[in-house]
């Protein structure tokens, strides 16, 4: 995939292809269908498939206060949907000029005069221009006049684990992550969500209890609400790397202030490894998928009833990774 972080790189792209634009926070699973239709379309059209995003997320340009929570950092982003088949992503930095461009100058400036393409892939709840001004509507509209056909992707849905069907959506999301509903995040996303952050030395609290710990710096993206989890993690020495590694280790989270010790501690991310010590990896990059919450966090009255508890926490841990193993394994079968 070759990424286009200026306009001047945009006129290389083959004219004729196959275009869709939005954020794709999280590239969950309603995402995946526009990028597949996209994909399918541009193979048989036997040329190339692009998508323009947006750097920042806009609204963390245009009313900081309420921009949301990121789900996948650029560079997770840009490996997800390079798994997707795309073959050009076109960075566009969210300025204030760029989100105050109609819709109608948008698609001249941006997708005509620029990009030509012959087709243009969105979901049903597509906006763009300023204030959110234009729709897919208004897309199919320009999409005739300027000469591109445009393909609109019904919206996703999902049935979560109580067995309710709920619209699957960044925001929708994020929500469930605050409320520590990885489990239901993960059929969202299709996939787990995953926490990429640098390795950092911890206080050494879980080494003096038995349980050592890697304590992750914290990353620049939705963190899941405080409590103790079940998950795999990966280790590597960069970011490129962790991302395209196999590696999945067991582990157990922690997500919390460590009250137990006192109120002067920072919000630690914590994952204990459910093998032998691999050693001190600082320095180095963590990625923690979320598979399952365990319970919340609570101040415990001493130590050793902190250690029992870790213990148990390990015990329930193992079970859940295991049938989550198993699992994912008759789903590659």
């Amino acid at each position: 995939m070759k990424i286009i972080d200026n306009i001047s790189g945009i006129g290389k792209i083959q004219k004729g292809c196959v275009l869709t634009i939005g954020n794709f926070d999280g590239v969950h699973i309603g995402h995946q269908e526009i990028l597949k239709t996209a994909g399918q379309i541009a193979r048989q059209k036997k040329t190339a498939f692009a998508v323009i995003t947006f750097e920042p997320h806009p609204l963390a340009v245009l009313n900081p206060t309420k921009a949301p929570g990121i789900l996948t950092p650029l560079k997770l982003k840009e490996y997800f949907l390079s798994q997707m088949g795309v073959d050009y992503l076109i960075l566009l930095p969210s300025t204030i000029e760029l989100l105050a461009l109609s819709p109608n100058d948008f698609v001249d400036r941006f997708v005509v005069q620029n990009i030509k393409p012959s087709v243009l892939v969105e979901g049903d709840d597509f906006n763009f221009g300023a204030g959110r001004g234009g729709n897919v509507n208004t897309m199919k509209d320009l999409g005739k006049e300027k000469g591109f056909d445009v393909i609109v992707v019904a919206s996703a849905v999902a049935k979560i684990r109580d067995g309710t069907t709920v619209e699957v959506s960044s925001t929708m999301i994020r929500m469930m992550l605050a409320q520590g509903r990885v489990a239901d995040a993960a059929i969202e996303l299709g996939r787990p969500y995953r926490l990429i952050g640098k390795i950092i030395h911890g206080r050494g609290v879980g080494r003096r209890l038995g349980f050592p710990t890697l304590n992750m710096e914290r990353p620049s993206q939705v963190v899941p609400c405080a409590g103790v989890y079940a998950g795999f993690v990966g280790t590597a020495d960069t970011e490129d790397v962790l991302f395209k590694s196999n590696q999945r280790i067991p582990a157990v989270y922690s997500i919390g202030k460590a009250e137990t010790f006192g109120d002067d501690y920072p919000m630690l991310i914590e994952a204990h490894l459910l093998i032998e010590n691999v050693g001190d990896l600082a320095g180095k990059w963590l990625a923690m998928d979320f598979i399952e919450r365990i319970r919340g966090q609570r101040k415990f009255a001493n130590e050793k009833e902190l250690s029992d508890q870790i213990a148990k926490d390990c015990k329930t841990a193992e079970k859940i990774l295991a049938i989550e193993a198993r699992t994912s394994v008759r789903e590659t079968n």
